[in-house]
């Protein structure tokens, strides 16, 4: 089943070109609903055990021990389901694309499954495939339907991103040496770290893991990337960009970094501490700063990606409680959820006005709930989801990655985390101005042509911020799925 649902999306874009222009975006549709369906089935299925679940593992390249492995568990069902939502919402939000509607329906279903595949596998060879592909992926729908400068913010992102997949392919070449027997698979490679007796080449291999992951993620200071990249996107492969592919980086830390080079993540804690806090409040204060509400959500991202970093760097100190490192990852993972949902509705509301207007400058305009009361509606729900207002996803992250790292009875870790805490205040600030000035405001030149959200628009955002409402009042369903695998990476962590 979890083949089927990878490779769906990329059967159904080979199908495009023999189908009419006006049944696409039908199908676009269709084929997106089919696999939120098929992934909460699989989330129903698996509940919240322990261990892997839907696993396949079949020779691929037995040469380098090499396999088409893939499976689900805590970790990455939800990601699979946020990927799922959040392509679904795109296509939905698309529903109105104009240019070149068959490519771009294509182009977003491949994206969907090398999205797919990469949260599900299981061998790092295949997960460098998939990780490769996206970059490819994305560049294209920068490229050819972006504005803007995007021929130069499509080749930034292509050369940052793609000069990070080499060097973590330096980092898997590392892991794979150090194994013994040498395998890529990453399950055998979770149930006997390499390099444990070789701390200068763990320490190196972990370095250039980091690197490659930190630049998708990104952290300062490899985001510079980011900010054009998203300014220059079209709306859904912004929502993609920041909702689904950014997650890729985090998501190795967790899957890779932290169980197979556990020795070596306990040693360099401190530095994934530091690069988190300066991520949260650089992020934060430089999104203050901004008058494009496009690029001032691009920075939000790396505030909102930082106090994931911060908290996987709290669940390396082994002299930290067990419980509070593993409310720290669980944190870590709900974030990942959380950030998805709330930034890529922020990334299509950008769109709305874009699409009206022609501009994402805040200084031209203002009193938009006046002509558009339901977008207004829509964008503060989404603006307080992201400052982590109690009743929204933003909040349950957050709480728990606060309480995680401060919790854990390390200095290191209990100053980091507090200081890290006036990243909330920055944000809240940066978001109430946007409402204050663009929203309640008095008119600006621009506000006229803003219409409301139309029904496509509605039915793209409407969910999102619906399940982030849901997450922040009734969390349980999540958390009880993810803590398994908690518990496990801290095991792991701390063995």
């Amino acid at each position: 089943m979890l083949t089927l649902v990878i490779f769906l999306p990329l059967a159904v874009a080979c199908a495009l070109p023999a189908v009419p222009r006006r049944a696409v975006p039908g199908i676009w549709i269709g084929a997106c609903t089919v696999e939120v369906a098929l992934v909460a089935g699989m989330w129903a299925v698996h509940g919240t055990r322990a261990g892997v679940s839907f696993e396949t593992d079949v020779r691929w390249i037995p040469s380098v021990r090499a396999g088409y492995h893939v499976g689900v568990d805590g970790l990455s069902l939800p990601l699979l389901a946020l990927t799922a939502v959040l392509f679904a919402a795109c296509a939905v939000y698309s529903l109105r694309q104009p240019h070149r509607v068959r490519a771009f329906a294509a182009l977003f279903l491949f994206l969907e499954t090398v999205c797919l595949g990469l949260f599900a596998a299981l061998d790092l060879l295949l997960f460098f495939v998939f990780f490769d592909l996206s970059i490819a992926g994305m560049y294209f729908v920068i490229l050819l339907w972006g504005h803007g400068d995007r021929s130069r913010s499509a080749l930034k992102f292509f050369l940052y991103t793609f000069l990070g997949s080499l060097v973590l392919l330096l980092g898997f070449i590392g892991l794979y040496l150090g194994a013994d027997p040498h395998t890529f698979d990453m399950v055998e490679l979770t149930r006997t770290p390499p390099l444990e007796g070789s701390p200068g080449l763990a320490g190196l291999t972990l370095l250039a893991i980091g690197i490659g992951l930190g630049i998708k993620t990104p952290v300062v200071p490899f985001h510079t990337w980011l900010p054009p990249a998203h300014t220059d996107a079209p709306a859904a492969g912004s929502a993609i960009l920041a909702g689904v592919m950014l997650k890729m980086g985090t998501y190795g830390l967790v899957r890779i970094a932290l169980p197979m080079l556990p020795d070596a993540w306990r040693r360099y804690a401190l530095v994934a501490l530091v690069v988190g806090l300066v991520s949260v409040l650089y992020g934060a204060l430089v999104a203050l700063a901004q008058e494009n509400v496009k690029r001032l959500v691009a920075y939000t991202s790396v505030n909102h990606m930082g106090y994931i970093v911060l908290a996987l760097g709290a669940a390396g100190y082994a002299s930290g409680g067990a419980d509070a490192r593993r409310l720290a990852v669980t944190g870590a993972v709900t974030q990942m959820v959380s950030h998805g949902l709330v930034t890529g509705a922020l990334f299509l509301l950008c769109g709305v006005l874009y699409d009206r207007a022609g501009s994402y400058d805040l200084g031209r305009f203002g009193g938009i709930a006046g002509n558009a009361p339901v977008f207004a509606w829509l964008t503060g729900v989404a603006a307080f989801a992201s400052l982590g207002l109690p009743g929204l996803s933003g909040f349950i992250a957050e709480f728990q990655i606060f309480a995680g790292t401060i919790g854990g009875g390390a200095a290191a870790t209990a100053v980091t985390g507090a200081l890290a805490v006036l990243g909330i205040l920055v944000t809240a600030a940066l978001f109430l101005r946007v409402l204050h000035r663009a929203v309640l405001g008095p008119p600006g030149e621009l506000t006229p042509l803003v219409g409301d959200v139309r029904w496509p628009e509605l039915a793209a955002l409407a969910p999102l911020l619906a399940l982030s409402v849901l997450i922040g009042v009734a969390p349980r369903p999540l958390l009880d799925t993810i803590e398994p695998l908690s518990a496990a990476v801290v095991a792991l962590v701390g063995r």
